[in-house]
């Protein structure tokens, strides 16, 4: 059984519920001189103390770091150049850090600091490790903030933003909840404060809001909210986007009120390979496949042979993700390939082109 954390609250390793995942945006850390927002982190982290000490886990995702590094810049305004983003975003992040710690040991808590890239997530044995990372800080009692390696992570290897990252670790660690805290209520059909804009109560009907854009300092806006929750929901964790202002924000949206916007979950029977293939690992190329092989895989649940390939867009190797296509052109599944985009566009006899325990196929 795994040692408490030293001078932490304690509860029983053994006892740790399903997490919990938090994710916070600038807005709600870092105010408009560039200061972290302490009284809003010691609310939220009085919230998580107490989850923590009735035996639940708590993971949060936190933005902030490269609006806290802009003072060390001497800017105000968020830098183009990736160069500089990287510097603001190092500068910041130990700045963001500190102020969790702080934040948290004032409630009896240990703070964890995990760093993550959208490559991480890409490659399975990455993937198992951060799981087993985040297990263990779970089991000692301590509450792992997150934010994406922004010193390291470049175009072709980021999540684009913080609420995307935040429901890949939902996914990663199998969350209970997925919470999105901002600066509005919720979802709204259009933007609050016009005439006719209401609070949308169901995630379903997100679709039909008019979303606005992200703000000057972070990147996402309340549209990558929304396809957050529900990349989510589809791998079956419940995901609610609500205002993260206030004195009782996480104890209320636990205890089931009706706070903003809630997202249902789907249905929880995939492997965690087959969340991982499904949101975990980037796509590298489609293969196109005839009828009669994408009856066999949905209706059979046969492996995918090369002789059922009609086409492949996109240039991959063996081991490369890739969507599998009908010939209505709708993406019906993902797997992992067996054989290289050249070699499948022959149409070999005899080759396997995804076995079907490496793939996942879309309801």
């Amino acid at each position: 059984m795994a040692p408490s954390v030293p001078g932490r609250r304690r509860h029983d390793p053994e006892a740790v519920k399903a997490p919990v995942v938090v994710k916070l945006g600038t807005g709600l850390v870092v105010d408009e001189a560039g200061e972290v927002r302490r009284d809003l982190l010691h609310a939220r982290a009085r919230e998580v103390a107490k989850v923590v000490g009735g035996g639940g886990a708590v993971s949060i995702v936190s933005s902030g770091a490269i609006a806290l590094g802009l003072p060390r810049l001497g800017v105000r305004r968020r830098p183009r150049t990736i160069a500089r983003l990287q510097a603001a975003s190092a500068l910041g992040q130990a700045r963001l850090q500190g102020a969790w710690e702080k934040a948290l040991d004032g409630e009896g808590v240990a703070a964890a600091q995990i760093l993550l890239t959208a490559g991480d997530f890409a490659d399975r044995g990455a993937w198992v490790n951060a799981q087993q990372a985040f297990a263990e800080l779970f089991r000692l009692g301590a509450v792992p903030v997150v934010n994406e390696n922004d010193a390291t992570a470049t175009d072709e290897i980021t999540f684009g933003d913080n609420d995307a990252l935040a429901a890949h670790v939902a996914v990663l660690v199998r969350a209970q909840l997925l919470i999105l805290l901002t600066e509005v209520e919720g979802v709204y059909s259009r933007a609050p404060g016009t005439p006719g804009a209401e609070l949308l109560a169901e995630g379903q009907l997100a679709g039909e809001a008019e979303i606005g854009v992200g703000s000057e300092l972070g990147r996402g806006g309340m549209g990558s909210k929304v396809v957050a929750a529900q990349m989510a929901s589809t791998a079956g964790i419940p995901t609610v986007i609500a205002a993260g202002s206030g004195d009782a924000v996480l104890g209320p949206i636990l205890a089931g009120e009706a706070r903003g916007t809630r997202f249902t979950p789907g249905d929880r029977g995939e492997s965690a390979f087959k969340l991982w293939l499904r949101f975990g690992k980037p796509v590298a190329g489609r293969v196109h496949v005839d009828e009669g092989a994408r009856r066999a895989l949905v209706e059979k649940g046969a492996s995918l042979l090369g002789v059922g390939v009609v086409s492949c867009e996109g240039k991959f190797e063996p081991g490369a993700a890739i969507e599998l296509v009908g010939p209505d052109g709708t993406v019906f599944g993902k797997g992992i390939a067996g054989a290289g985009s050249e070699e499948l566009g022959g149409r070999p006899r005899g080759l396997e082109a995804v076995h079907r325990d490496r793939m996942v196929l879309f309801p």
